[in-house]
C-alpha cells in the first residue's frame, strides 16, 4: 500500500492554510507547516479549539522560515512532498503596494523555484478572482480563459496576484507540476478582524450601509477540499475558479443579518457616495496617519455586477457546493459561541 504523501503548507496561520491543516489531519495526513513567528501560530490553535479539535493542533509539524528568505525554504521543503502555498498579503492600502508586491509575487517566485530544485510531488497555489480577466461586453460571464486587459485599472492586490500566478505558470512550462485555485471571497469562521471576517464583525454590530453589487463567494471548507481534491487527481498545468454562488452584497449583508438577528441595513449607498468616500477616506489616513480603508479599485467593486463562472471545475472533479446562506448560518453558530 503506498504511502501518504507529506503536504507541505505556508499561510498556515491564516484562515484558509489553518482551515487545510485541519481538514489534512483530519484525514490522517501528516502535515508540515511553515511559520514566522510563535505568535502568528497561535491564530491556527483558536481555530482548532473552535473546531473542538485541539488534539490534532498538535501533530502539526511547525518548521520556521519565511517565503521571502530562499535559504529557509530550501532547508525546510523536501522532495516528493505536496507543497500547498496559501502565504500571500492582503492590503487595499496603496502604501502597501511595494510590500504586497514583493511578497506575493517574489514569495511565490522563491516558492516555486525552490519547489522544481526539490522535485516536489505537486504545487497548489491559491491565487484570488482578483487575478482573472477582465469582462467585456457581450460576454455573459468571466471564467478562466477571460483575457487580462493590462489598459484596464486593477488594484495593487490583483496586480500582485496575477504577478504570482504568472511565476506559478512560468515554473509550469518548465515542468512543475500544478494547479492553480481562484476562490472568490472566502468565508469562514475564527478570523474576524480580517478577510471577509470584518464584514461579519460589522454586520455584528450594526452596518446601516449596503451596496448592490456583486461577487463570487464560497466557504473556506469548500476551498480546502476542491484543493485537496485536485492535488489527488490528474490534472495539472491548469487553474480553476472556486466560487459557489455569485451572491450581491445587499443579500450577503441581510442573510448574515438574519442568522445574526440584528436589524437589517436601510440605507443604500449609491456609486457617487463610494467614489467621495474613498477619497476622503485617503485624505483622513494622511492627516491622521492610519491605514486606508477603502480605495478606488475597491469602492468601484462594491458596485460591479459581473458574473463568475465555476463551471470548470465542477466539470472536473464533481465539485458540489455549499450554498452561501447555508454557509451564513454555520458562521453565525460559530460566532455565538465565541466567548
Amino acid at each position: 500500500m503506498e504511502s501518504k504523501p507529506v503536504n507541505f503548507v505556508t499561510g498556515a496561520t491564516g484562515l484558509v492554510g489553518a482551515h487545510l491543516c485541519l481538514y489534512l489531519l483530519q484525514h490522517q495526513e501528516k502535515v508540515v507547516a511553515l511559520y514566522r513567528t510563535e505568535k502568528a501560530k497561535n491564530k491556527t490553535k483558536e481555530l482548532f479549539d473552535c473546531y473542538q479539535q485541539s488534539h490534532l493542533f498538535d501533530e502539526i509539524e511547525w518548521v520556521h522560515g519565511d517565503i521571502l528568505d530562499i535559504p529557509s525554504l530550501e532547508k525546510q521543503i523536501q522532495a516528493n512532498q505536496m507543497v500547498y502555498h496559501c502565504a500571500a498579503k492582503i492590503s487595499f492600502d496603496p502604501s502597501d503596494r511595494e510590500s504586497l508586491l514583493k511578497t506575493n509575487i517574489e514569495g511565490t517566485a522563491n516558492m516555486v523555484h525552490v519547489c522544481m530544485h526539490k522535485k516536489i510531488k505537486k504545487f497548489c497555489h491559491v491565487s484570488s478572482i482578483a487575478a482573472l480577466g477582465d469582462w467585456v461586453a457581450p460576454m455573459p460571464w468571466i471564467d478562466e480563459e477571460t483575457p487580462w486587459l493590462s489598459e484596464k485599472p486593477h488594484s495593487d492586490y490583483a496586480l500582485s496576484k496575477y504577478g504570482a500566478e504568472l511565476e506559478v505558470f512560468k515554473a509550469s512550462y518548465e515542468g512543475l507540476p500544478m494547479v492553480v485555485v481562484n476562490p472568490g471571497v472566502i468565508l469562514g469562521p475564527g478570523f474576524w478582524n480580517e478577510g471577509s471576517g470584518v464584514i461579519f464583525s460589522k454586520v455584528a454590530k450594526g452596518l446601516p450601509f449596503y451596496t448592490k453589487g456583486s461577487t463570487g463567494f464560497i466557504a473556506v471548507t469548500d476551498l480546502v477540499k476542491i484543493m485537496h481534491q485536485l492535488m489527488h487527481a490528474n490534472l495539472v498545468q491548469d487553474r480553476f475558479i472556486c466560487i459557489a454562488e455569485n451572491v450581491t452584497y445587499e443579500n450577503l449583508i441581510k442573510n448574515i443579518c438574519k442568522a445574526l438577528q440584528k436589524p437589517t441595513p436601510k440605507i443604500w449607498v449609491k456609486p457617487w457616495m463610494t467614489s467621495i468616500a474613498w477619497r476622503l477616506d485617503a485624505i483622513f489616513s494622511t492627516l491622521f496617519f492610519r491605514k486606508r480603508s477603502l480605495d478606488r479599485a475597491t469602492a468601484k467593486s462594491m458596485h460591479s455586477k459581473e458574473v463568475i463562472s465555476n463551471q470548470k471545475i465542477k466539470d472536473a472533479i464533481g465539485f458540489t457546493f455549499t450554498p452561501i446562506e447555508t454557509c451564513i448560518t454555520m458562521l453565525a453558530e460559530f460566532w455565538n459561541q465565541r466567548e
